[in-house]
């Protein structure tokens, strides 16, 4: 079998990071998380403008009203389930991303 070798790599720095979640941050606190939707895709399309895998580019195209309108059916699902698809939520966001993630 031949050795198939994947160069993957992440060329973001630490103050980008910094300055990324602490704005992302700000937007959350200051609208009372009603914004949290638009900080979370600011968050990773931050990470995955900085990640190449075999020279290619990853891009995000998600939006905050796109996630938004996931939010409130997933809300409405907890609450009709009492609480038991929540269980299911961080799978269904890491879906979500991976949804609207390509190579460049």
């Amino acid at each position: 079998m031949a050795n198939i070798e994947t160069k993957s790599k992440f060329d973001g720095g630490v103050l980008g990071y910094i300055g990324i979640h602490l704005l992302a941050g700000l937007i959350t606190v200051c609208t009372l998380f009603i914004c949290y939707p638009w900080a979370a895709c600011m968050l990773y399309r931050w990470e995955i403008k900085h990640t190449t895998i075999d020279n290619r580019r990853l891009v995000f195209d998600g939006t905050g009203a796109q996630l938004f309108g996931t939010y409130i059916k997933w809300f409405l699902l907890c609450i009709i389930t009492i609480g038991i698809y929540a269980l299911w939520l961080p799978v269904k966001m890491t879906a979500w991303k991976v949804k609207h993630t390509h190579v460049d």
